[in-house]
């Protein structure tokens, strides 16, 4: 491994995987004098001291197996790190990501290779947002980044591993809270598992250099001279019981936050509710860490069963109805699918069917950005299907789907409509609630969508008239 700037507490991890130019915790010294931290958590083990390093620089100028890039969902984040590694990688990078329609949830880690790069992987990872009122979650899910990487890297044979600090700046997360969280996972797994046989945090500064030197004698000590003790209680090993997320406090700071941050606090929310506890996953089976990635293999052969059915089976009788279509493009050049309500007769269709034509229609369609026009207009409770089949199809759906969907325009709504969608898109669809925009006519399309590109039924425009006036239907004079 070639280290371009080695931190001072650095020297060399000599003999072990092959790696040099990185120091080995405690390996002679300076790294032998123990840190004003007493008594230390953890054993001292020589032999889990000498697999771990601190190091300070580029990480894309290591020789090691393989990396970590700490990025968004859709691999394509660039933030310091993940630029560096994009531009390193070069072009093919890139170019896989969007082929393959590689995705990653927080929390996860999937692996590419490391093309250009020195390194033969790169293994990629999605840091939640820290959002104080849900830190418990939050923290839990930052565990499951480092677990799941360092699962990764054994999967694919690494034997060294660079391990970026993957909170960054963007995601809130106090530092010294996600130190803590990094070197104790990595701490417990080095204790369970002889792969990979290095590792090594690749920090960026000085700052973040500084901080992991001083709180490593906690997780790695330095001597044999301080006793071992308990380890600290933890926050995420505790279950909080808060008051209501959803009630209006006036009297707390925490609760001004913004959209997004109320977003991401349900994501984490949703993965803290289905992940357990660190120590509760150390009695699992040692498979378990490979739960998630396994889960994303199933949903992709599950949808590219469906998709194989939905070419070759007759789907005439969902199309015949006529509900679901593509009509024209908006004014950036973007598909725009439109969905009539009151043509989707809930208990007259195989709904199994129905799923198979919206996947038939959309799947040439969502490989690039598009949006959705759904026309609630006249539509009764006969129209409305049931919660169960919405959450399968956003279950089945890709991430493409959700990625590279732009708007989604609700035109004609309800009071009963905003309800459902506020609840469907708060609790279970997160990810697209930002992109959902109610319509009280149909003219406010034309803001986004040339006229002579939407097409709707005569009721649909009809029923606008009536409850809008004439002046919705006057030339478009920007349709250009």
């Amino acid at each position: 491994m070639r280290a371009p700037a080695a931190h001072p507490a650095a020297a060399s991890v000599a003999g072990v995987a092959g790696v040099t130019g990185v120091a080995a915790w405690g390996a002679g010294g300076e790294a032998d004098v123990a840190a004003p931290h007493a008594p230390a958590p953890f054993l001292y083990m020589p032999a889990i001291n000498q697999r771990f390093a601190i190091w300070q620089g580029d990480i894309t100028t290591l020789e090691v197996d393989a990396i970590t890039n700490t990025t968004d969902e859709t691999l394509m984040e660039c933030d310091t790190v993940s630029e560096r590694i994009l531009q390193g990688a070069g072009p093919e990078l890139k170019e896989e990501i969007i082929t393959r329609a590689l995705e990653c949830r927080t929390g996860e880690a999937t692996a590419t290779s490391g093309f250009a790069l020195r390194c033969r992987h790169i293994i990629h990872t999605v840091c939640p947002k820290y959002v104080p009122k849900y830190h418990t979650a939050a923290e839990t899910a930052l565990h499951n980044c480092y677990k799941n990487v360092l699962h990764t890297a054994a999967s694919v044979g690494a034997r060294s591993l660079a391990l970026c600090v993957i909170n960054t700046p963007r995601r809130n997360f106090p530092p010294d809270v996600a130190a803590h969280i990094a070197l104790r996972t990595i701490r417990r797994y080095l204790e369970q598992s002889s792969r990979p046989q290095v590792v090594v945090i690749a920090a960026s500064t000085a700052g973040d250099a500084a901080l992991y030197t001083a709180l490593a004698p906690l997780y790695f000590p330095r001597s044999a001279h301080a006793p071992p003790a308990h380890e600290p209680a933890h926050n995420e090993r505790r279950i909080r019981i808060i008051h209501n997320p959803h009630s209006h406090n006036s009297d707390s700071a925490e609760d001004d936050t913004s959209l997004c941050d109320e977003e991401a606090a349900v994501e984490a929310a949703a993965l803290f509710a289905r992940a357990a506890a660190p120590d509760t996953q150390r009695l699992l089976p040692h498979s378990a860490p490979h739960e998630p990635r396994r889960r994303t293999i199933v949903d992709t052969d599950q949808y590219e069963r469906l998709l194989r059915r939905a070419r070759s089976e007759d789907l005439s009788e969902i199309s015949g109805i006529g509900c679901l279509y593509q009509s024209g493009v908006d004014r950036l050049g973007r598909p725009v699918v439109v969905f009539i309500g009151k043509w989707f007769p809930i208990g007259d269709i195989d709904l199994d069917k129905a799923l198979l034509y919206l996947i038939k229609l959309l799947d040439p369609i969502v490989r690039g950005d598009y949006v959705i026009a759904y026309f609630h207009t006249l539509a009764s409770s006969a129209n409305h299907p049931p919660f169960s089949w919405l959450k399968e199809v956003y279950t089945v759906l890709p991430y493409k789907y959700k990625k590279n969907l732009k708007a989604f325009y609700i035109v004609h709504p309800t009071f009963w409509t905003k309800m459902m969608t506020w609840w469907f898109t708060t609790f279970m669809a997160p990810a697209i609630k930002a992109k959902v925009h109610t319509l009280p006519g149909v003219e406010f399309l034309y803001s986004v969508m040339a006229r002579d590109q939407l097409e709707v039924p005569a009721f649909v425009t009809e029923y606008d008239m009536t409850i809008n006036g004439l002046h919705y239907f006057q030339p478009d004079t920007n349709n250009t």
